[in-house]
């Protein structure tokens, strides 16, 4: 809270015309904007790169079948430079399919030993497991 004087003339009035340290506080706050924008342009570009490089998942085909039917899953960036393992996963935990053919828009599985119920089609990259929204119906 400012106290003002009686005595002292225009004290506390903001003067019409900017002064040196007026016009100081105001650089320093623009560059501070400056640099903030400049740092979310950089977060936001990387990691439109790093999504660009993540293998993107866009099919699975047939949709259902039973533990050891042959499944193919379509996508992009799937060859073997970029997903190491194909797993179904649920909720809980992540079930290792076996990969019988790969290229860079599909692999060919093998459905694992799992129980009945929906699976989402998750791909490891390096040490990153990457769940897709992509499910799959393992049937009875």
């Amino acid at each position: 809270m400012a106290t003002l004087f009686a005595g002292a003339p225009r004290h506390g009035i903001t003067p019409p015309f900017p002064t040196e340290r007026n016009r100081n506080e105001f650089k320093k706050g623009r560059s501070m904007r400056w640099r903030w924008m400049l740092l979310a342009a950089v977060v936001f570009l990387a990691s439109m790169t790093i999504a660009q490089n993540t293998p993107q998942v866009t099919a699975v085909d047939p949709a259902s079948g039973k533990v050891n039917d042959t499944v193919t899953v379509s996508g992009s960036d799937m060859g073997k430079a970029s997903v190491s393992a194909v797993y179904l996963s649920d909720d809980k935990n992540d079930f290792k399919a076996t990969i019988l053919d790969q290229s860079n828009d599909k692999i060919t599985l093998k459905v694992p030993q799992v129980k009945a119920g929906a699976y989402n089609i998750s791909v490891q990259v390096g040490d990153k497991l990457f769940i897709k929204p992509v499910k799959f119906k393992v049937e009875e």
